[in-house]
């Protein structure tokens, strides 16, 4: 008992595995095999509706709402005591432009053309890049590299913005949206079956670690038929 009272609610007292951070995807139904045909809407609707379901928390109208907006390229650093609820960067779905699901609300799955997000895994405190924005890219993880032609990465150039870090924590950080980055398959082999590797690219970074596939990287499956 008196040992629990030495401990904070608000930051861990040993971050021995803080970093470096894992990924996810959205949208993210039956594993990691993405799978539908351009013509029949019913096997590419259901990432569509949890694309939105996701991004709703997104919004514009939301975001500037409930958080700020603050300077792009340096963390958003904030003193006080551990208990003193922080604020959050407004980070809008607009950021995503074609991936936004608002001029296309298919996300380009109706066009076989889809748009997957990519979501670093929250770490109180942690400062990725160290003072350079993180990057994103994707190539065939094993095969005929031609079958990915071509992707197009949101925002701007597919970075995690510095001023969404550092992570203050659940409690504190009530508001607090992770910044994403859009991943439009634009190009992408029909009627194969395509694996594709995203991977972070940064200082502190490690993305090569082969017993854990989440570590700085993700490995999905395309499979886009007509």
């Amino acid at each position: 008992y008196v040992m629990l009272l030495t401990l904070s609610p608000y930051t861990p007292r040993f971050r021995d595995r803080v970093s470096p951070p894992g990924v996810m995807i959205r949208p993210y139904l039956n594993g990691f095999t993405i799978a539908f045909n351009v013509s029949q809407p019913s096997t590419w609707q259901p990432y569509v509706d949890s694309m939105h379901h996701f991004l709703a928390a997104y919004d514009d109208k939301v975001q500037e709402e409930k958080n700020i907006e603050c300077v792009p390229g340096q963390y958003f650093l904030q003193g006080g005591s551990d208990s003193e609820e922080k604020k959050a960067c407004q980070f809008k779905r607009s950021l995503l432009q074609n991936c936004s699901g608002i001029e296309d609300p298919t996300f380009g799955y109706s066009k076989g053309q889809p748009c997957i997000l990519l979501k670093m895994n929250r770490i109180i405190g942690y400062r990725p890049g160290a003072g350079v924005p993180v990057s994103v890219e994707c190539k065939v993880q094993k095969g005929n590299e031609s079958h990915l032609r071509s992707v197009d990465f949101y925002p701007g150039n597919g970075t995690f913005d510095l001023m969404y870090y550092p992570y203050y924590g659940k409690f504190t950080h009530v508001n607090y949206s992770s910044p994403l980055v859009a991943m439009h398959f634009t190009d992408v082999q029909r009627n194969n079956l395509v694996p594709i590797q995203c991977s972070l690219n940064g200082k502190g970074i490690i993305n090569d670690l082969n017993s854990d596939r989440f570590l700085g990287r993700i490995i999905f499956t395309l499979s886009i038929g007509k």
